[in-house]
C-alpha cells in the first residue's frame, strides 16, 4: 500500500451545497481506513487529504467519486505519492 496526499482547491460558489456529502464521503472512507486524515486549509481556499491505496490507479477511483468532484466543488486537484518515515503515527518495526 502507498501514501497519497492530495490538494484542492475550490470552486467556492459551490462548496457550501456539497460539503456534507464530502464530508460523508470522508468519514466513510476514514473508517474503511483509506483516509488518514483531512480538512480544509486555514484560509479556506482548498482542502488537503491523507489516503492509503494500493497505487495510484486506485486512488483515483477512489476520489474520482468523491462529491467533490462529481459535482464540480474542485477546481484543480494535486496528487502526490508520499513516503511517510518519521512520525507518531508510524507503525514501529520489529
Amino acid at each position: 500500500m502507498a501514501w497519497f496526499l492530495v490538494e484542492i482547491r475550490y470552486v467556492r460558489e459551490k462548496l457550501e451545497d456539497v460539503r456534507p456529502r464530502h464530508r460523508e464521503f470522508l468519514s466513510d472512507l476514514a473508517d474503511q481506513g483509506v483516509v488518514a486524515l483531512g480538512g480544509p486549509l486555514g484560509d479556506g481556499s482548498g482542502g488537503v487529504s491523507l489516503y492509503q491505496a494500493a497505487d495510484e490507479t486506485a486512488l483515483l477511483e477512489i476520489i474520482n467519486q468523491d462529491p467533490y468532484h462529481l459535482e464540480g466543488v474542485v477546481a484543480e486537484r494535486i496528487v502526490r505519492e508520499f513516503k511517510p518515515v518519521i512520525g507518531a503515527w508510524l507503525p514501529q518495526e520489529a
